[in-house]
Order: structure tokens, then sequence, then C-alpha cells
């Protein structure tokens, strides 16, 4: 903690500001005509004030750079550096950029609120969107350690923010849930591209701000699809590279038709072999929307969904096979009647998902805005395995006489199914001025879902009937929850903000799981979760918040067939400082996270990859966290972000040679003492672009009892991005040219795996049972390269 006060000590130190007044003044007006009481007011404060009956305004405020706020119904946002009396005026007609954004206004916050976030443009994401899914286009952001099954960052992604795994990671598409409601998990791959049609996003670090779904215990990512357009366009976007990677994109917009209507969409295919053995990808997806709009209402219909089929790459391999054959994949293995070992073609992972979402935004006035939502989303797949010796109980066929004895076992292949419905309504009314901005909201969400198993081929036994399953399990899942939240000037330079929430849950299953077992619960939980804080601005330079915020989140589906879990509880604790001018920028914060009964992961995993959990008792993560932007030349720039935390179980018990064993604090499972990264932005011509990301994520254990077998070591791993823009040549609208190199120094490491352990006969013991362990991982690709051009029409 020493080192951690010191740092920020420094910090406090290096930037003292002499605060000198200059004046903002303008006009406002909407297509022309004077706005009479137009609000104009400081993002960060409230501070502000109203346009006279010329539609003219003048503001006096500290040297710095602030973030201005015109709204008359619409509105508009303008950073200003305010280094001398300047002259901003603003019209408000076709203020859609903003309408777009009043979407998620009630689930994401702004440097106004006491919360720690990081925002991701379009222009950022656009930069390397070469066909690699969201979570490793998020890996420079702060806290944020990303890995993929396949290796090269295509297929199955996975993220986890301050140690916290996806399942814990909320995330919303326009203030809609995705993430599944069962598994809690979310799957990118069902959405190949699907970051070709984000606008921008936002990732909330801790508990953040209350939204739809289920509890954010690690972070929640709110998404804003694309906006509409104004002027027709369209887009047409390959790219290839290593591992037979190719992405094919074609995008339109009609632009506003009678100044009201516009239409646009998306289509992409995306196929990759993967850096480990036949862990291919097939992906297709499309983003299809309508949009109606006026000076005051805003409607969208958007319909998105994906189709993927991925051979398995979810088993890992040990540490002896990293060592010799790191590109090994151990799926779908098999020996044939000649004593050949072979690998079953069609060992792969097959799903469909499709999303439709009714959008209705209305500003009534100046102060007042309603949004509603209505969804649905139908997925459905299976996943088919080639199974060896299987005993044949266990799909439910019956044993048969060969050769005079009876067989109870055959290698057959099966497949596991989903088809799930999950439908329901978001909805917030929103009141806002110079002083206030008060949201009242909440949602309601169904979710029904099948789980079924086929047995579709034996080698030697009788088969059931065509499509007669050897389990069904189903599962109803319930989720209400109403919030009230506040954001309020209490002084000119002090705003305080209040988040309550109510969230219930019922989740009840009904049938027998895959090994014959009957899966029965009805549970329903209540949950009450307030957040509060307070943000203080020090000068127009630098602000401090101070916010607390108490969360609940129900176990997961695979939680509760791995054992009987509780559910769990969080309090987070955040501290912070924002430092903004105009060649630096820094965010630091410390935060504390105190858990009741966290789900940790154990480091194991079952039959299809997911991770397995259980209740730790109390539990904690201690943490700074860092970022800046800082410009060193007007063509040369940094963006480091650097987080350091101390992540503890509290007196840790867990069964070592058939007894309970005490550990006393033990690391939290898969938490780094030390993430870092930064990004190195030179810009030596209009149009190019020259970026160096860096990452380093420190040594952390897959297991609680820090177990040696179970470390995963440090990486450090450079990618090199390389990006041409041509304005206007020939009949384009622009030609972007983009080249990623990954990896560029040939690093060859881990970013993910499983720890197991296992109990073998052993007599010397009193309990008679020896513990044994052991490990699997996940190797990620050497260097790699994808190589993009973008045609804009």
């Amino acid at each position: 903690m020493k080192n951690v006060f010191f740092i920020v000590g420094l910090f406090l130190l290096a930037f003292q500001v002499n605060a000198q007044k200059f004046t903002v003044s303008g006009k406002v007006t909407e297509n022309g005509d004077p706005l009479q009481e137009a609000s104009i007011y400081v993002k960060s404060t409230g501070k502000g004030t109203l346009a006279d009956k010329n539609g003219e305004y003048q503001l006096t405020l500290d040297q710095g750079t602030y973030t201005l706020v015109f709204a008359f119904g619409n509105q508009k946002s303008k950073k200003l550096v305010l280094d001398s009396d300047k002259e901003l005026n603003v019209d408000l007609g076709g203020a859609q950029e903003t309408l777009d954004e009043v979407f998620l206004s009630s689930v994401r916050v702004t440097d106004r609120s006491p919360i720690t976030y990081s925002n991701l443009t379009n222009e950022e994401i656009e930069d390397r969107n070469l066909g690699q899914d969201i979570p490793v286009l998020m890996n420079y952001m702060p806290n944020v350690v990303t890995t993929t099954d396949a290796g090269n960052g295509i297929g199955y992604t996975g993220i986890r923010v301050r140690g916290s795994d996806a399942t814990r990671v909320n995330v919303t598409i326009n203030g809609i849930p995705y993430n599944d409601a069962e598994s809690q998990g979310t799957f990118w791959v069902n959405l190949g591209d699907f970051a070709s049609s984000v606008e921008n996003l936002q990732l909330q670090r801790g508990v953040g701000t209350s939204t739809n779904g289920a509890g954010a215990f690690g972070a929640s990512l709110n998404i804003l699809t694309d906006s509409y357009k104004e002027k027709a366009q369209a887009e047409v976007a390959n790219s290839v590279g290593s591992f037979n990677t190719f992405k094919h994109t074609v995008k339109f917009s009609t632009g506003l038709i009678n100044d009201h209507f516009s239409f646009g969409g998306r289509t992409s295919k995306i196929r990759s072999d993967g850096y480990i053995d036949r862990a291919s990808s097939d992906l297709k997806s499309y983003f299809l929307q309508g949009a109606y709009v006026d000076d005051n209402t805003l409607i969208k219909a958007v319909t998105f969904g994906g189709e993927e089929r991925t051979y398995q790459a979810w088993y890992g391999i040990d540490g002896e096979t990293l060592e010799n054959d790191r590109t090994f994949n151990p799926a779908g293995i098999y020996t044939d009647e000649n004593g050949n070992t072979r690998f079953y073609e069609n060992q792969t992972d097959n799903y469909k998902q499709d999303h439709y979402q009714l959008l209705w935004n209305q500003d009534y006035n100046a102060h007042w805005s309603s949004n509603l939502a209505l969804h649905y989303t139908y997925g459905r797949g299976f996943y088919e395995e080639y199974e060896e010796d299987a005993e044949l109980s266990e799909f439910g066929l019956q044993p048969f006489t060969a050769n005079g004895g009876e067989v109870t076992s055959s290698d057959l292949v099966g497949t596991k199914w989903l088809d799930n419905h999950f439908y329901g309504t978001v909805f917030s009314l929103n009141y806002e001025d110079a002083k206030w901005n008060v949201t009242l909201g909440g949602g309601w969400n169904k979710y029904e879902g099948d789980h079924f198993g086929e047995v579709i081929y034996t080698r030697f036994a009788a088969n059931n009937d065509p499509y007669d399953p050897y389990y069904f399990n189903q599962a109803d899942k319930t989720d209400f929850n109403i919030y009230a939240k506040a954001n309020f000037a209490i002084t000119e330079k002090l705003a305080g903000y209040a988040d309550l929430q109510l969230r219930t849950v019922n989740y009840e299953t009904k049938g027998v799981l895959d090994d014959q077992s009957e899966f029965l619960n009805n549970d329903n939980f209540s949950f009450f979760n307030p957040k509060a804080g307070l943000t203080y601005e020090l000068n127009s330079s630098d602000q401090f918040y101070l916010s607390y915020a108490r969360a609940h989140r129900e176990p997961s589906r695979n939680d509760y067939e791995n054992g009987d879990p509780e559910p769990e509880e969080l309090n987070d604790f955040e501290l912070g400082w924002r430092h903004s001018s105009s060649r630096f920028q820094v965010n630091a914060n410390l935060y504390y996270m105190d858990y009741q009964n966290q789900l940790v992961l154990t480091g194991g995993i079952d039959d299809v990859g997911a991770f397995v959990r259980q209740n730790s008792g109390n539990s904690h993560r201690l943490g700074l966290e860092i970022d800046a932007t800082v410009r060193l030349l007007n063509k040369l720039s940094i963006r480091p972000n650097i987080a350091l935390s101390r992540n503890k179980n509290v007196d840790f018990v867990s069964p070592f040679n058939g007894e309970l064993v005490s550990y006393g604090d033990t690391d939290i499972s898969y938490s780094p003492e030390i993430v870092a990264g930064n990004i190195i932005n030179f810009t030596p011509i209009t149009g190019l672009e020259l970026k160096l990301l860096t990452k380093y994520v420190g040594e952390q254990f897959m297991s609680n009892v820090e177990a040696e077998n179970s470390r995963l070591e440090s990486y450090f791993v450079n990618d090199f991005n390389i990006q041409y823009s041509w304005d206007q040549p020939w009949i384009f609208r622009e030609v972007v040219v983009t080249g990623l190199v990954n990896n560029i120094f040939n690093e060859k490491y881990v970013s993910n795996g499983y720890y197991y352990t296992f109990d073998i006969p052993d007599t010397g013991n009193a309990s008679g049972v020896q513990t044994l362990d052991g490990a699997g991982y996940y190797p990620q690709a050497t260097t790699n390269f994808l190589l993009g051009l973008s045609l804009k029409f």
C-alpha cells in the first residue's frame, strides 16, 4: 500500500494549476432560428446558463478543457479547450447523434458521475477491426485480460476485468441484456464481426451504475449499435491474414429519406483455420435497422444475429504437449478399427442466434425524455461429439449380447442441444436540467430454454428412435428490476449521485441432465442494490470522486449443476481522480471490492469447457488503476495504463488427501497482480497512422490454493497497427488500408488454462486417498498478421 499511495502522491503533486478565467459565448440555433431558453451547461458539474431571446449565451470558466452540453429537446455535446476567450455557435438541427446515445443514457455514465469507466469509440474500433472478436479489440483497455480458444482472436473468445470472468461482466446492447440468462456468459462467436456495427462502447469497472440483467461483479459493458446516417453511404471491407483467415463485409445506409426515414444494414462472413489444429471458425452474421426520426422522436427497429460453426478447441493441452507440440488439439481423437489414431471431422459447435429490438426515444421538452424497448432473442444449436467406448446406459441405450457376452459400451456420436427464447422490455423516464439528471427505469425479462441430447450414430449398439432425446431438461427464468438514480449539483463544485435498485429473480428447472440425474430447482431471489457517491470539481482540470455500491448476483446454471451454491454479495468502494488539459489526461482510481460468498473459479472445467466455480466465503480485491493520454508532440501521443492489485480469499478451505485443509489467505484464481498496457500513436503525415500496442499480464494462479501446477506465467506481447486513409479518391468517399501484425516478437505465451485435482487410493493416508493434480493450457498464436481494405462510397 505504501507504493500505491506514493504513486498517487506523485500524480497529485505533478499538476498544479494556476486558474485563469476566460469566456465562451455564442449563439444556439435550430436550422438557423434562435433558440430562446436553450440550456448550456458544463457536463462534469452542471454549471451553466440559458440562451436569451436571440439564442445568445455567455459562460465564464476557469482555463481548461470542457465538454459543453447544448440542449433544447435535441442535444449536442461540444468539447472545448478554453485557453482564451472563444466564440462557439451551435445549431441543434439534426442532432441525431445524441438521440441515438439516449438509448443508453439510463445505463451509461459520464464524468459527472463517481463511476470508474473507459470508452471505446467507433474510430478506435475501426483501427483494428479485421475480423477479431470484441473482447480482443478491448484488450488494451485498463485492467482487461482477454483470451481465445483458437489462439488468434476468432471463434470463442473471453474477457476478464479486475480478475472477474465474462460471466460476471454485465453486457447490454442498446440497453438490452445480452448475457445468456442461465450461464450468464457472453458468446461473441454467435455475433461474428459485430464490431462492424458498433458505434461505441463503454466499460464500467466495478459495480458501476444500475443496469438491466444480472448484476455487474467485475464490470459492465454497454454497447451502442450503429447510428442512422443523414446521407446515403455504403462500404465494402475485406481482410485476409494468417491461418487462412478471411473477412468479407458489406454495409449500406440509405441516409434520411424525406427527412424522417433511414434504413441500413450489414452482412459479414468470417472464415479462419485458427492457430490451434483444426480450431476452425465459419461465422456468418447480419445487422439490419430502420429508423424514424423527427425533432423529438427516434424510433428504431433493429435485428441482428449470426450463425457459427467452430471446431471444438476447449480441451486445452498438458504441460508436456505445450512444450513439444503447442498447437495440438485433442478434440475428436479416436482409434479406428485398424488401431490408427484419427480425428472426428465433425467435432463441431453449431449455433444460430437472432435478435430483434424495437427502440423508442421520445423527448417531450428541454427537460423530459423517455425510452422504451421491446426485445426478443431466439437461439438454437448443438455441439456434436465422438465418444469412444461410451457407456450405453449414460446415453439411454440398452446393452446387447454379442459373441455370447453382454456388451455395455460402444463408440458413438452424440449431440447436445440448446433451444431457447429470451424476451422482455426495458424502460426509463429521464429529467435533466443544469442541476439535476434523474432517471427512473427498469426492465422485465423472461428466458425459456430446453436442453436435450440425441445419439445420432453408434458403432455397435442399437440406436433409439430418430430424434428421441436421451435426456431433456427445461429451464425458466424471470428477471425484474426497477431503479431510480440521480446526479445533482450540491454546490457549484460538488455534485452528488444516488442510485437505488430492486431486483427479483425466479429460476426454475425440471427434467434430467446428460448423466441421467434429476435437475430440479425453484429458487426466488430479491436483491436491493443501493449506490451513492460524490464528485468534486477542484478546478477546471481536476476532479475527484468517491462512491459506494452494493450488488448481488444469483448463481448460474453451471453453479447449480456442480453443487449447492449461494448467491453472491459485493460492496464496492471507489476513490478516483480525473485530470484533463490540452496535452494530458489522466484517470486514477483506488478500489476495494469486498465479497461475501464470491463464486470464484476453481480452475476446473466441465465437458464443454465451461469453468467450474464455488463459493469462497469472504474475499476481496484491492487495487490501483491509472490510465492516461499524453500528447508528446503534435503527431505523437502515448496512452499508458496500469492496474496493480491484491486479490485474496480469506481463510480459504479446500479438500486435500480426503480431508478439509485450511490454506489461510490465498490469491483468488485468475487474478494477476499487474496488468498494464500502452498505445504509442504516431501520425507522420495526413492520413497515415502508426501504432505500437503493448500488453503485460503478470503471473496468476488457476487455483485458489496457489498450487505450483496451477501457475500461469506472466507474458508481454506487442502488436503493430498501420492504417492509411485516402479521402475522396476516384469514385470513393474514402479508401482505408489497414495492417495488423500481432505478437511481433513471437512470444510463446499462454493467457488461459485450467487446473484439476483427482484422488487415488493410498493406504498410507488416514483418509485412504491421495490427491494428485494437473493442468491444461490454451496457447496463443505466435507472430501473425491481418491485412484489410475498406472501400467507402
